[in-house]
This record gives C-alpha cells, sequence and structure tokens, in this order.
C-alpha cells in the first residue's frame, strides 16, 4: 500500500493527536525496548536490609570473580574442563548460588559476567527462569557492573568497552527489566583505572563505582587519611556531575578478610558451634572478627563498611559459604546484648552504596587517574601495557571491521543477513570482541592457550561478518562478483592481486567524513592502470616487496612488487577501483644509500648520512623544524637475581634490570625508493629489527612501519623492545597520553598528583598506557605520535619518547599464569614476528588536535578493503554513500548498529575536548532526519550512554565533593526532535525508528497501541 506526501502528513497529524490522548489518558509509561514495568519493585535499593543506626554495620558481600578466560578458556571456565590447570567451573556456581538463595531469604548475592550468565541462562528450564527472575525482583540476585565482561583499562579503546558494556546491559534488561539493571559498577581485578572507563560508568548512569587494586603507596596514604572513597571527576570537558563518580577501594582487594574463607578452595576452619564438642570455636571466630572490623572502620569514613566474601570461581559448593556466613552473621550479632557496637548483614555493593549515600558526607575529589599500578617497591604492572602485540593488534583491527560489520547490517537490512552469499550476521563477532575486552584477554596476561582461543573467536567473527558484508555490497551495487578479503596486506599477501590481470578494489570507509587512504597491494607485474569511480586515472606505481616483507611472510605470498596508490571514499560509503596490468615483470630495485631528505610539500625528513638514523623533521607549511633522532633498543628484563628484588619481568610486570636500554644497532643499512606516489627510505638495524619510514604524496604525517622478532633469546636474557624518539623539544618532563582512545592526561615524570612519590623503578615506574597516541610539546612545536595499537611508554628522558613494541621473556612473574610470555607459533617457532605502524606529527600545539585526534580514528576505523576478479558488470555502483553529508570534523559516527527489526542504535560524539582546539572545540548541531540516505528516520528516542534507559529518566545519586566548584543545573534537551547539539567530549546516545513508506501504516498502528514512542519524542511519519 503506498501513499502520497500529503496523506502521509494528514495521517500523521491524526495520529500526533491520537498518541497525545492516549498518554494523557490511560498514563503510558515508555521503557527501553525489551524492558517492562514492575508493579512494585523490591529489587535494588528498596530490598536492602535496614542497618543499625549508631552501630558499625558490616556488608558482607558474597560474590565469585569469574574470568572470562585467563588459565582456561571461555568454554573450560564454563564447563568446568581441564581442572588440571585451575578447578573453575562457572555453570556449577550458578547451579550452587541460587538453590542456597532459596534457602534463607535473607541472603544475597551478586554476579558480574553477563557472558557467562547469559550461557547459563539459556541452559535452564522454564521452572528455573522463572525462580531466577523471582531472585533478581527480590533483590536476593543482584547483577553489578553488567558487562559483558569485566574489562581491562589499560589497554582497550573506548569504543569496545561502550559495546561489550551494553551488549551485556541489553541482555539483563531483556531478561530481568528493572530489576536487571546494575546500580555499581565493579572492576575489582583489573590492574589499574583509567579516568575514562569512570566518565563512562557515569554516563551509563551508575551511582558508584569500586575496585580492589591501586598503588600500594597510594593505597597507604588513603588509609592513613581515610580517603579510599571519593568522587571521581572522569572529565576536564564534560559539566558536572555528568561525569562525576562516587569511588571506593575495596579493603582486601576482591577477598574475604584472612581466615574467613570458606570456600571448597580455602583452608580456613569452618564456625563448630556445638559446644559439647572439644573443637567448639564460636568465640574465637568472632573475636577475631570484631578486631578486623574495628581495625577497617578505622580507614574508612562511615560507620559502614563492606567485606567481600569471595574469590575467583567461589561458590561452586555454595554450600560452604552460606552456612558458616549464617554463623557467623548470628553469633556476631548476639554479642550487641553484651554491648557490642559491630552489627553484620547480608549485603551488596549498591546497599553498601545506599548508605555511603545517606552519610550526606562531603568526599575529596579525584581528577587524575590510577596508573601506573605497583602491589610492591619493584612490581610495577606496566608491562602488560604492550604483551602480546600482535594480539592487541588484531583486537584493534577487529574493532573497526566490527564497526563496518555493523553499518552494512543497517544498509543491507535483511538481505545483509541472508543474501546471494549465504547466511551472515554481526552477532558472532559482537561476542568475540566482548569477550576480547576482558582484562585478561587484550591485556595480554593470559596463558598462550587462551589468547589462541581468543583470537580464534574473532577469527570466528570475521567470518561470518564477511559474508554479511558481501550480502550488502552485492546489493547496493547490483553486483554479485564473488568479494575476496585478504587479510595479510600488511605483510603483502593477496593470491587475487598476485595472479589477477584484471581486478577491482572496493574501499568501504567507515567514517563519517571522505577520508584519503594508501593502498599497497601485493602484485607482479612492472606497471598497471588503476581508474577511479568516473573512470579518471590514478596516478599508481609499483615499487619491489622489501627483503623484510619477503621474510615476515614466510611463503604465504609470492609477490615481487607492491602497487601504491591513493583511494578516496565518501562519508559512511564506498568507492570501486579498476585495475589492469599494463606490463609484467619485475620493478626497478631500490638504490642503495642514504637519501638526503624525503620531501613533499607537507614535510621534509633529513637522514644522518653516516648512520643512516633520521635526523631531522620539517612542517613545511608552519615552518617548524625539529631534531629528531630515532632508533631501537632492549631492556634486559629482570630475572630474580637483582640485589634489591628478586621479582621477575613477566605478563604482568615490567622490570629491566637497569635503567639504560641497549642499542641495536647505532647505523642502518638503507635502501630507497623514491617516486611520485610513494618514498621509501628501508632500514635493517640487525636481523630481527627492521623499519621502513614512509612518506605518501600530499600526506601531513610520517609513518614508520616496524618489523620486530623474532626476538633472540639464545643468551638467556629476555628482552623489551623499544623505539626511542630523541628531539630538540623541550618537554621539561612531562609528557601526554590518552585515555581510552580519548580524553588526555598530562604526565610528568617521576610524579603523582595525588601522594608524594618514592619512586623505585625509574623506567617501568613511569611507563603509562598509550591507547592510541601520546605527545610531547613546549611553547613551539608538537610532536605527536598515533599507535596502532595499545603500547607502553613514557619520556624517560627530556624531549624524548618512547614506546615499547615487543616483549619476549624467559620467566613467570609469579602473578598467577604460571607461563613466561614467550610467544611462538607454528609459523614463527623460533618467536613470534610482530609489525607495525607509527604515525608522526609535528605542529604547533595549538591545533596539534586538529591533526591527530582525526587521524587517530583513522587508525581505529581503518576503510575495508576488498576485492572482485576480472572485470565488473557494466551496471554496477561503483560509489555510494550512506550519509546525506559528511558530518563537521568535530563529530564522530561512533555506533550504526541494528538494534531490532525496525530500530538502529546511532550514537554521536563530539570527538574534541574544551580548549583543545580553536576551531572545533564549540558545540556542533546534527539534524537526524537528514542524515542517512536510505534509511527513513521516523523516530528518535534519546538513551542514556548503554542504550538500557530513557536519557530523561536516567537518575543517579548526586554526591558532595571537596571542591569549589557548583555543579550547573540540569539543562533542558533540545528543542527540537531532530536538531541534536554536541558539546566538546559529549556522546549522545539515540534509538532511531527507520522505516519506509511502504511500512509506514506498521508504524503507525504500533504508535497508537502505545507500543514504542513516547510523547516527547513524537516524530512524524
Amino acid at each position: 500500500m503506498s501513499h502520497d506526501s500529503g496523506t502521509l502528513s494528514n495521517m500523521a497529524s491524526v495520529v500526533h493527536i491520537s498518541f497525545v490522548l492516549l498518554v494523557f489518558e490511560l498514563g503510558v509509561s515508555s521503557f527501553p525496548v525489551g524492558q517492562t514495568p514492575d508493579e512494585s519493585p523490591s529489587c535494588g535499593y528498596e530490598s536492602c536490609h535496614v542497618i543499625k543506626p549508631g552501630m558499625l554495620n558490616v556488608h558482607l558481600v558474597p560474590h565469585t570473580h569469574d574470568d572470562v578466560g585467563w588459565l582456561k578458556t571461555v568454554d573450560q571456565y564454563f564447563y568446568g574442563d581441564r581442572n588440571n590447570i585451575q578447578h573453575a567451573g562457572v555453570q556449577y556456581i550458578l547451579d550452587s548460588v541460587v538453590d542456597q538463595l532459596l534457602k534463607n531469604p535473607d541472603r544475597r548475592f551478586i554476579y558480574v559476567e553477563t557472558a557467562f550468565f547469559y550461557r547459563w541462562w539459556k541452559q535452564q528450564s522454564d521452572d528455573m527462569q522463572a525462580t531466577v527472575k523471582g531472585l533478581v525482583a527480590a533483590g536476593r540476585l543482584e547483577f553489578v557492573n553488567g558487562g559483558w565482561c569485566m574489562s581491562d583499562e589499560a589497554t582497550t579503546h573506548y569504543s569496545a568497552v561502550i559495546d561489550q558494556m551494553t551488549m551485556g546491559l541489553r541482555f539483563l534488561n531483556d531478561t530481568f527489566g528493572h530489576c536487571g539493571r546494575p546500580r555499581v559498577a565493579w572492576h575489582i581485578d583489573p590492574f589499574g583505572h583509567a579516568r575514562e572507563h569512570a566518565s563512562i560508568f557515569a554516563q551509563m548512569g551508575y551511582d558508584g563505582f569500586f575496585f580492589g587494586r591501586l598503588d600500594y603507596q597510594d593505597r597507604n596514604r588513603r588509609m592513613a587519611s581515610r580517603e579510599q572513597e571519593m568522587v571521581w571527576r572522569a572529565s576536564e570537558s564534560l559539566t558536572p556531575p555528568t561525569a562525576d563518580l562516587f569511588t571506593g577501594i575495596l579493603p582486601n582487594g576482591y577477598n574475604p578478610p584472612e581466615g574467613f574463607c570458606w570456600d571448597q578452595s580455602c583452608d580456613d576452619p569452618p564456625i563448630r558451634d556445638d559446644p559439647d564438642l572439644e573443637d567448639y570455636n564460636v568465640e574465637d571466630v568472632v573475636t577475631r572478627f570484631l578486631v578486623i572490623a574495628n581495625e577497617q572502620a578505622t580507614v574508612y569514613k562511615t560507620n559502614n563498611i563492606i567485606m567481600t566474601m569471595g574469590s575467583d570461581f567461589q561458590y561452586e559448593n555454595a554450600n560452604l559459604w552460606y552456612k558458616n556466613l549464617d554463623k557467623l552473621i548470628r553469633y556476631v550479632n548476639q554479642k550487641q546484648s553484651n554491648g557490642s557496637r559491630v552489627n553484620v548483614l547480608y549485603s551488596t555493593p549498591s546497599c553498601y552504596l545506599q548508605e555511603l549515600h545517606r552519610a550526606n558526607l562531603t568526599w575529596t575529589l579525584k581528577r587524575d587517574d590510577f596508573f601506573p599500578y605497583a602491589d610492591a617497591a619493584h612490581d610495577l604492572w606496566t608491562g602488560y601495557f604492550t604483551s602480546r602485540p600482535a594480539l592487541k593488534r588484531y583486537e584493534r583491527i577487529s574493532n573497526g571491521y566490527l564497526q563496518t560489520c555493523n553499518h552494512m547490517e543497517v544498509l543491507g537490512g535483511p538481505t545483509s543477513r541472508k543474501g546471494v552469499f549465504g547466511v551472515g550476521d554481526s552477532y558472532t563477532m559482537k561476542k568475540a570482541m566482548a569477550v576480547a575486552q576482558h582484562h585478561d584477554a587484550v591485556s595480554g596476561t593470559e596463558k598462550q592457550h587462551v589468547a589462541n582461543d581468543y583470537a580464534r573467536r574473532l577469527a570466528d567473527g570475521w567470518a561470518r561478518c564477511q559474508v554479511l558484508v558481501s550480502n550488502t555490497l552485492a546489493a547496493l551495487s547490483g553486483s554479485v562478483a564473488p568479494r575476496v578479503y585478504c587479510e595479510h596486506l600488511n605483510v603483502s599477501v593477496c593470491p587475487l592481486t598476485e595472479s589477477s590481470s584484471q581486478f577491482s578494489v572496493n574501499v568501504y570507509n567507515p567514517l563519517a567524513r571522505p577520508v584519503s587512504w594508501w593502498l599497497r597491494i601485493p602484485v607482479n607485474g612492472t606497471a598497471y592502470t588503476v581508474t577511479d569511480a568516473d573512470g579518471k586515472t590514478v596516478d599508481s606505481q609499483v615499487v619491489r616487496v622489501s627483503q623484510a616483507t619477503v621474510a615476515v611472510r614466510r611463503g604465504r605470498g609470492y609477490a615481487v612488487s607492491e602497487l601504491s596508490f591513493q583511494v578516496r571514499a565518501p562519508p559512511m560509503g564506498y568507492s570501486t577501483y579498476s585495475v589492469s596490468l599494463l606490463q609484467m615483470g619485475p620493478p626497478d630495485s631500490p638504490r642503495p644509500g642514504v637519501p638526503k631528505d624525503i620531501t613533499n610539500k607537507f614535510l621534509r625528513v633529513t637522514f644522518d648520512p653516516e648512520t643512516g638514523l633520521l635526523s631531522s623533521l620539517h612542517n613545511l607549511e608552519t615552518k617548524q623544524t625539529v631534531r629528531l633522532s630515532q632508533n631501537f633498543y632492549w631492556y634486559n628484563a629482570s630475572d630474580g637475581n637483582n640485589k634489591d628484588s628478586k621479582q621477575m619481568s613477566g605478563a604482568y610486570i615490567f622490570r629491566p634490570n637497569s635503567s639504560t636500554p641497549f642499542i641495536i644497532s647505532k647505523t642502518a643499512k638503507i635502501e630507497t625508493v623514491q617516486n611520485s606516489v610513494v618514498q621509501e627510505v628501508r632500514q635493517w638495524f640487525s636481523p630481527w629489527v627492521s623499519q621502513v619510514v614512509r612518506l605518501y604524496a600530499d600526506s601531513k604525517v610520517l609513518e614508520l612501519e616496524w618489523t620486530v622478532g623474532p626476538i633472540p633469546v639464545g643468551d638467556d636474557l629476555g628482552k623489551e623492545v623499544i623505539t626511542r624518539l630523541d628531539t630538540s623539544i623541550n618537554s621539561s618532563g612531562v609528557f601526554y597520553t590518552d585515555s581510552n582512545g580519548r580524553e588526555v592526561l598530562q604526565r610528568r615524570k617521576d610524579y603523582r598528583p595525588t601522594w608524594n612519590l618514592k619512586q623505585t623503578e625509574p623506567v617501568a615506574g613511569n611507563y603509562y598506557p598509550i591507547n592510541s597516541r601520546a605527545y610531547i610539546k613546549d611553547e613551539k612545536d608538537q610532536l605527536t605520535v598515533v599507535t596502532d595499537r595499545s603500547q607502553g611508554g613514557g619520556s624517560i628522558q627530556d624531549g624524548s619518547l618512547e614506546i615499547m613494541l615487543h616483549r619476549r621473556l624467559l620467566y613467570d612473574d609469579v602473578r598467577g599464569v604460571g607461563e613466561p610470555l614467550n610467544e611462538i607459533s607454528d609459523l614463527y617457532p623460533e618467536g613470534l614476528v610482530v609489525r607495525g605502524r607509527l604515525l608522526l606529527s609535528l605542529s604547533p600545539p595549538a591545533v596539534a588536535a586538529d591533526t591527530h585526534r582525526p587521524l587517530a580514528q583513522e587508525v581505529v576505523l581503518q576503510p575495508l578493503i576488498t576485492f572482485t576478479d576480472g572485470k565488473l558488470p557494466p551496471n554496477t555502483r561503483l560509489e555510494f554513500s550512506g550519509l546525506q553529508a559528511a558530518l563537521p570534523p568535530a563529530v564522530h559516527l561512533l555506533t550504526v548498529s541494528q538494534w531490532d527489526q525496525d530500530s538502529v542504535l546511532l550514537r554521536l560524539e563530539h570527538q574534541f575536548e574544551a580548549k583543545e582546539s580553536k576551531e572545533h572545540s564549540c558545540p556542533v548541531t546534527v539534524n537526524l532526519q537528514k542524515l542517512f540516505t536510505t534509511l527513513n528516520v521516523l523516530g528518535v528516542a534519546e538513551m542514556n550512554l548503554s542504550a538500557n534507559q530513557w536519557k530523561d529518566e536516567m537518575t543517579r545519586l548526586d554526591w558532595k565533593a571537596e571542591s569549589a566548584e557548583k555543579p550547573l543545573p540540569k539543562t533542558k534537551g533540545d528543542p527540537s526532535v531532530w536538531e541534536v547539539t554536541l558539546k566538546p567530549m559529549e556522546i549522545r546516545t539515540f534509538l532511531l525508528r527507520c522505516l519506509t513508506a511502504l511500512v509506514c501504516h506498521t508504524f503507525i498502528h504500533e504508535m497508537l497501541s502505545g507500543l514504542w514512542l513516547k510523547q516527547s519524542i513524537y516524530a512524524t511519519c
């Protein structure tokens, strides 16, 4: 059935009136998709046990910490397989806990990792599911955190963190409604804490955040001053209290007090309460507990304290815990009749948080982050910032590919999931990426077989997404020619392009602005012609594949050359390039010897003629020049024989046995390639370290493509390999790093903002996470380095930046993983080879962000390249954009993902900080109706960041902080539904109702039924 536009408009007016009347007369409420109203909720804060005023109330929190992979794979942990490695079976934990909760209504339990709970839930009967829903509705089983996993905070990108949190929280929302929504973020195990994570949690509506690990010096100071609970102001750009989050540090990490562990994995004696038996111990247990409780109270501010009763994979036999906890509560509270002022109760983190809020105190304010983390003087957990660099890169490019997959699912609709190339899905990749965010996954702190499993899951996700992408591209282009995905282009491997004399290249750009991208495609010809979507010839050049690339690809390809040319793709769209062979044969060999410089119209890069190393970098636009020397070094990893400590370097801990690294070579062997497209200076420092210094035509950044490995260990020395950039910039001991890819924090050598640091490790103690970029600057110059994965780095010397690239170690650092970080594979049995890129930008500090912000997004969201063999059919659509126009430079299209059949989840992000850019650090307005080319947006509802609450219904607890700043009053939303204004660092999340006119009648019917739209966000069809 079709309608003309006038009829639609008139019908919409009638619908609008009817819908308003329905809301007014019936009091219709709206809930996020999958959430249902709860008649009389007894969960959450309302379910908390009553405390006793005037007493010390001890909140016992029964919990289990279930790693989503670590020593065993996710599957092995769930099923309880391979208990010879670690005794752990999550399915039995949940079985046992539910059984025990039903036996005593006073008991409580919290659960965290939705990845495991989701698996367990699917296996339960209808009766058991109904039983569990009753426990959740009564507040006896409470979810905290609620993400798919408990993510790492040092090595994750904010977009992937938001995705995995959204995935877990949506399942809880859909399954349990209001009572399934966590009120508390719970990161008890990650190894340091990022400010951006706190900002994300605040914007997701959490009332508080608890964690277990912080630097031992920081903890000691906070205990002495009773500042273990605070308000964390997690953004310098967002208006308080938008990113303010109450944050508490747990007293025992996440373990029970010493002597009070009653799991089957524990050795502590049970409570023996039969006075007729010889080993009766109630008095001893109660006395010890009262001492611990009163001592703990001296380092916290209120008459409420929390104790975590559980640990890793505990409660497999929950009866052991609960039987003893029941007794502990009974016997300790009996002492009140004799004057004891201690009251013990079953509780949850949210119930504890509620009592802290009721105390109505003023809390200290935290503005920086909790990196780096040390648990002893020489034990800095800064090695994992770089551990398993190949996995870190695979996770990062998989994140970008997932966003492209999500786009394609929206653009292709049902055809994307079931089309000419078969059945595809995005869900497999979403789950794999969510699992990869776990704090023992992308962090690199797992056993080798578990790392292999994470990679396998990502590969499975890629395969399913490739079918989906192929289906959508076929529908959009009109061509059903098979799509070929070449996943090893970084080492010049692509069987199709190596053998074909004619092929096409499809370049999909997931960014909301046009991009230019330089391609290097493996070929075996000497000359090719390349034409764009308009049939215009594109300048291209063929260069010989480097010796380093031939060595690293290990026979996986046979291309002798690379075809280089520049491609351009429209916003959220693709462009197609045709490539035809003109001449076979090898190209000219690179020239030996050191060039004086390589230059384009933006940059000039010079080299030392004696050493072959970089010597200076010139910005020709701004007439800036800095001295720049770069080389590769390695730190000798401690083997535990140092005089100050027996601590060894391992997967977690970075501990060089000297502050001075060994230089790999003072000179480099050089060969040079220079043509109209690209200039390359290829450097060899040793048989296991090489680099290409690459400058493309019209590029404002210098590319350093490094290749490291196999790291030799025949000398029985573990090695931590770095590259160091030494400049003439007067950085005065200060450098800057990003937090999870977003806001930037200042770092100062041998300094912590919140306590007087006693520096014991001059190198490792000055390393910080670099998720996407770092820079040094003075009043005149700023050198920014954009990384292609999360890495660790620091500025150990003024004017210097060093970044750790690769690690190979021979000892375990005794933090639980139980094996050295000594990566090998079938392809590289003598040690893993890793290749990556650093992008260098030189700018005046005032405008540097205008370059490095969008550049960092380009590296995360690279174009997706697909190939088709032969000549495309004549009616093929060679270019397409999903957006009506490019978004402004300040706006990033963070999320476009199918939510349900007719709804799309959209996130728009202002990617600049306040005062960061003269041009772009200002509010920007986007019209949602004029955003997409293929989607008819009919309705819009604004959500919180995790899309599990309506934005205007999200309420959080208010906290008073020690600051002269007063929170500004909340402002009303945009007067127009469609005109969305973004302020610096703001992310806004929307659920869009997207239909075509052909199914508009369905939309109207649903509106009249009160099924979807809210009155406040009504929009005409």
